[in-house]
């Protein structure tokens, strides 16, 4: 098919029958230029996907008249569209009800998140929900009205002005895998709409449940076996990927797919800098698969991104797939995501501190660190969720690790059941087929805080607080933004109040998502506490980070260890080079300067300890060093 002359033919005939008299001849021009550039490609997608639905220009038409009503109502920002590489964005994701208390009182923090560094805010899933339990704000009742115990819509949108007039920017959750059962999609379904229950998938007889339930993956089986919940009102099965009442969304449907955009426009209309799509590697089912990372999922969202680039091109999104790493990396281009979560570095800085040995972690970030040029990773030690051991099998076995057998110590290690281990994690949907878990858990008690002050060993809280600093030093020395969790800045322990709700009790996340009081904030303060002198020494990390153009966006080099139980990478850009050094050990080491680039190096300096490079660097337990010329 020639897609060009196709579209131009299509493209001709719907413009005219466009509704935007009232615009101006300027305004006309620049949407027709951008449909030019980039209609074309999210035609080919369209037609890829839904070309053999016999209404397909029909939801082309409505699709083309949403995106023009989008570019005429979102203020267009063109200020510094490469803020992402650089190494003044530093991030934090909160909850707005744990953070503060509500939209309109979260804007007290903002003095806060300035002295602290951070200009990139994530609020997680703040939209009407059910309530009770609702995955956190994951099961999404109506994406366009705010959860009423946060405030309002206009709350939101004024809260997008007022930390842009700071510097600071919004990031929002975009959760279109699925939404809740209680959305207004939903319920028409249930009351018999055809219309929308073909927003879904419904199933009436058990076989096909059955023989799906073969091939997908189960994500909380602690919770509830199988990836389906019967429904009695329609008498069927819906596809519920995460719990009965998140329904999964059939985008074999052209109408699912412009509708859920229609959607995402209006959170772009809200100020919104960055949109996280939340489980993308799940949106695209085809039976017999394991409905996980297919090819159409990626089709999907490079045409989520064509029309961004149409409505709203400051509008990026940032990936959430935990997933093999080979498959969270196809989601990172211009054409789809130019932020992804980084869950491999994550995941093997924690299994790092467990064995003291950084092989994996420096094998795994070899293969799977570089990507494209215009793209960062989002690089972060916790998260609201969970952490799920994901690295490649294949790298772990050439080193003799056998990958199933590691995260079970790995997952004993981190819930304090393994002798010697310093963490104070809980598990987090143990699977009684195969034993495999998940741990949740904060920063602070995960390094060892809470164990340390409930021995009252000050070798121990030493230690602990070593590791929390050389964790920050690592990841705020790494390439691409360093997003925080709200409270492990303040160094929070876990917060075990959750087992009182009864809608959350069964949801051992909550342990790492406590309702920050001003006693927290003040305990950070007082340098006397392990809170204070985590706090302190982050807030120095971020400021010499923030000091230094060597920390913006460039090429990353990961070296095999000089010794088993050190990181060793440098980076470089226009600025020049920094060689990022972390002891992830307990033990006093010496390193031998790598080859190349560092060795023979003059007036090279820790930019941490500002002690000069030597022949051999010497290193105290769990230190990082950051050294660079000059």
């Amino acid at each position: 098919m020639d897609y060009q002359y196709e579209y131009q033919h299509t493209a001709h005939r719907i413009l005219e029958r466009l509704q935007r008299k009232k615009w101006s001849k300027a305004k006309i021009e620049e949407f027709d230029r951008r449909l030019d550039e980039h209609f074309p490609h999210l035609f080919k997608l369209l037609i890829e996907l839904y070309g053999h639905h016999y209404d397909t220009i029909y939801y082309i038409e409505r699709l083309i008249q949403a995106l023009a009503d989008a570019f005429n109502a979102i203020a267009q920002r063109t200020d510094d569209l490469n803020w992402y590489e650089s190494e003044q964005t530093v991030g934090m994701a909160v909850y707005v009800d744990q953070f503060s208390d509500d939209l309109k009182t979260l804007g007290t923090r903002i003095d806060y998140l300035k002295s602290l560094g951070v200009n990139y805010l994530h609020l997680m899933p703040l939209y009407k929900s059910p309530p009770g339990n609702s995955d956190g704000g994951y099961a999404v009742s109506d994406y366009r009205e705010v959860n009423p115990k946060l405030g309002t819509t206009a709350d939101l949108k004024a809260l997008a002005d007022k930390l842009h007039t700071h510097g600071i920017r919004m990031v929002l959750d975009f959760v279109f895998n699925h939404t809740s059962n209680e959305h207004e999609w939903a319920q028409q379904a249930e009351a018999g709409d055809k219309r929308f229950q073909e927003f879904y998938y419904l199933f009436e007889q058990k076989e096909q449940v059955d023989q799906l339930n073969t091939t997908v993956r189960e994500i909380f089986p602690q919770s509830r076996r199988g990836s389906f919940t019967y429904n009695e009102k329609m008498q069927c099965w819906v596809w519920t990927t995460f719990n009965s009442f998140q329904w999964d969304l059939n985008y074999s449907n052209p109408d699912v797919f412009v509708s859920i955009t229609e959607e995402m426009l209006f959170l772009a209309s809200l100020g919104c800098d960055v949109l996280r799509l939340d489980a993308l590697a799940f949106i695209w089912k085809e039976f017999g698969t394991t409905c996980e990372n297919l090819p159409k999922a990626h089709s999907l969202i490079k045409a989520f991104t064509a029309c961004l680039n149409i409505a709203a091109p400051h509008v990026m999104f940032k990936s959430e797939a935990i997933v093999h790493p080979d498959e969270v990396n196809k989601y990172i281009s211009e054409q789809e995501c130019k932020l992804s979560y980084n869950p491999l570095m994550m995941a093997l800085m924690w299994e790092a501190l467990a064995t003291r040995e950084t092989r994996l972690l420096s094998a795994s970030l070899q293969k799977s660190f570089q990507i494209p040029q215009s793209t960062t990773w989002v690089n972060y030690l916790r998260c609201h969720d969970d952490i799920g051991w994901t690295w490649d099998d294949d790298i772990a076995a050439r080193m003799g690790i056998n990958g199933y057998d590691h995260r079970l110590f790995l997952n004993r290690f981190y819930t304090g059941q393994f002798e010697g281990s310093f963490a104070s994690g809980v598990a987090f949907q143990e699977n009684p087929s195969n034993g495999d878990c998940r741990v949740c858990g904060s920063l602070a008690s995960l390094a060892g805080i809470e164990k340390a002050l409930a021995q009252n060993n000050e070798l121990e809280l030493h230690l602990a607080l070593s590791r929390i600093n050389m964790m920050n030093a690592v990841n705020l020395a790494m390439p691409g933004i360093p997003l925080l969790y709200q409270g492990d800045d303040l160094g929070v322990l876990n917060d075990f109040a959750y087992l009182n709700d009864p809608n959350k009790a069964d949801d051992a996340r909550w342990v790492n998502r406590k309702h920050l009081t001003p006693d927290d904030f003040k305990r950070a303060q007082d340098l006397t506490t392990a809170q204070g002198r985590i706090a302190t020494e982050l807030s120095r990390l971020i400021h010499l980070r923030k000091s230094r153009a060597l920390f913006s966006n460039g090429q990353v080099y990961v070296f095999n260890p000089p010794n088993k139980h050190c990181l060793s990478i440098i980076r470089y850009n226009g600025h020049g080079a920094v060689w990022i050094l972390a002891n992830f050990s307990e033990h006093h080491l010496q390193v031998d300067l790598p080859y190349g680039d560092v060795a023979g190096k003059e007036n090279w300096t820790d930019i941490l300890s500002d002690k000069a490079l030597a022949e051999h660097v010497m290193l105290e337990p769990y230190q990082c060093c950051w050294f660079a010329e000059g």
